[in-house]
């Protein structure tokens, strides 16, 4: 059995969510997978098109579950039951917060508490723009020194009608570095 958090980013290419959740379930029989998303990407898909065994958690959840001393705190227990944390997409507002600890939501607060012993895949999408800046490899190879491995970035017409890198990775490509994960917990 194999346990998949997906985060999903205020990126239009969170309208990937649905496809990439049902190309996850398809890996093998034992995958289950939970959906944390933050306030802006749930603009970008329809509850309704995943698929009904798979949770979506978001921050009101987090705030809703806890409320008293002793009681679970979502972005650990999340964390514990996860053998895989894949952020996809990661558009350039979370990968800054990631980058520099800040945790002011479920998804920022659950990969700051991860467990670094188990992977954490990250899949960069932003307009070009935003991912030629600086920052942004700075920040990219920052998580690589933690361990969290990167699924590159693709050169594609954006949303926007701008051509080149900031695209995210074709579904195909990112659950191929998933099930390279997935093999190697289980060898």
């Amino acid at each position: 059995m194999v346990n998949i958090l997906l985060g999903c980013t205020g990126s239009v290419a969170t309208i990937k969510l649905p496809i990439l959740v049902k190309s996850l379930l398809e890996l093998q029989p034992d995958i289950h997978i939970r959906v944390i998303t933050t306030e802006r990407a749930r603009h970008f898909f329809n509850s309704h098109d995943i698929p009904e065994q798979v949770q979506v958690f978001d921050d009101d959840r987090e705030w809703k579950s806890w409320s008293t001393r002793g009681d679970p705190v979502l972005h650990i227990e999340l964390g514990k039951w996860a053998d895989l944390l894949l952020i996809a997409p990661l558009d350039a507002n979370t990968l800054a917060k990631v980058a520099n600890g800040i945790s002011d939501n479920l998804l920022t607060c659950t990969a700051r508490a991860w467990d670094l012993s188990k992977p954490l895949l990250f899949c960069p999408a932003m307009n070009t723009r935003m991912y030629e800046h600086p920052l942004t490899a700075s920040q990219i190879a920052l998580l690589q020194t933690w361990g969290y491995r990167l699924v590159p970035v693709v050169n594609k017409t954006l949303m926007c009608g701008d051509t080149g890198e900031g695209g995210m990775a074709e579904v195909s490509t990112v659950v191929e570095f998933v099930q390279n994960c997935v093999l190697n917990k289980m060898l």
